[in-house]
């Protein structure tokens, strides 16, 4: 697993938080987004199928649930 730093973590769950519509019910949802944004520069569309970088949302989802809980 990747190292990222943690002005990343903190970044894109700022990013998250601030999705509209955000929900702790959705949090792999838009965790997922996040990382989307962060690694293609745009939100994903109804049927994007590019890839993610699935160690960054992995760690981010981790991050974000240890902080909600």
């Amino acid at each position: 697993m990747t190292d990222y730093p943690k002005s990343l973590i903190k970044s894109l769950i700022k990013n998250v938080k601030e999705y509209p519509r955000f929900s702790t019910e959705e949090i792999e949802k838009f965790c997922w987004m996040a990382v989307h944004e962060h690694k293609h520069g745009v939100l994903p569309s109804e049927y994007d199928i590019r890839e993610i970088d699935e160690d960054l949302y992995l760690e981010l989802l981790r991050e974000f649930k240890s902080n909600i809980y």
